[in-house]
């Protein structure tokens, strides 16, 4: 009797690793952990946070028992426990499930363009924000992050990103006891403080 002939399809006789198969060599090894560049990510992201609030000037008055320093602090040691966790179930072996849906197409290229955008954002907003202060510097950066994202409305996305610059500056500056700085809107926004009065917005 004659066999039949396997297809070349067919995943019995089919050549090449398995699917899921661990791949060979360093750089396999890092394709398959390629989630522990988010924990270096978010160790680093943790250091710079702890950084920052330890060398924090404290020469102002502090208001109620919790300094200035304390929350930094804490979201900094989260940060930094995360990554940590994260590296471990990483080496572990554990992987991250692909996204799925039936709106998502996994085929489709990463939005770098957006990608770029936000952190041209984030960027513009360090180096702009000693020079032109918080408000200015903030509207930038909500208004900034939400045309990245696609939105376009012209008149509405401008003002929420003013109102929100504000509202964080007044926050910050009153209830919180950290001085962000003001720029050329620094003797507007305090003069309601200084006269004991609402703070004019």
């Amino acid at each position: 009797m004659s066999s039949i002939a396997p297809e070349p399809g067919d995943s019995e006789t089919s050549a090449g690793p398995e699917r899921g198969a661990p791949r060979t060599g360093v750089a396999g090894w890092f394709q398959d952990r390629s989630e522990l560049v988010v924990s270096v990510l978010l160790a680093g992201a943790g250091a710079v946070v702890i950084t920052d609030a330890l060398r924090m000037s404290t020469s102002f008055t502090q208001r109620g028992p919790v300094g200035p320093k304390a929350m930094p602090l804490v979201v900094g040691a989260l940060l930094v426990l995360v990554a940590a966790a994260l590296a471990f179930d990483v080496l572990r072996g554990g992987r991250g499930e692909a996204e799925g849906g039936e709106d998502v197409d996994l085929s489709a290229p990463p939005e770098w363009r957006t990608v770029a955008l936000l952190i041209g954002v984030f960027v513009a907003n360090i180096v702009l924000i000693d020079i032109v202060g918080f408000p200015i510097a903030g509207t930038l950066l909500f208004w900034g992050a939400a045309f990245a994202l696609g939105s376009r409305h012209w008149v509405r996305d401008p003002l929420i990103a003013v109102a929100l610059a504000l509202v964080t500056y007044v926050v910050f500056g009153e209830l919180l006891g950290v001085t962000l700085p003001g720029g050329p809107l620094e003797g507007v926004l305090s003069w309601g403080t200084a006269t004991g009065g609402v703070v004019e917005l």
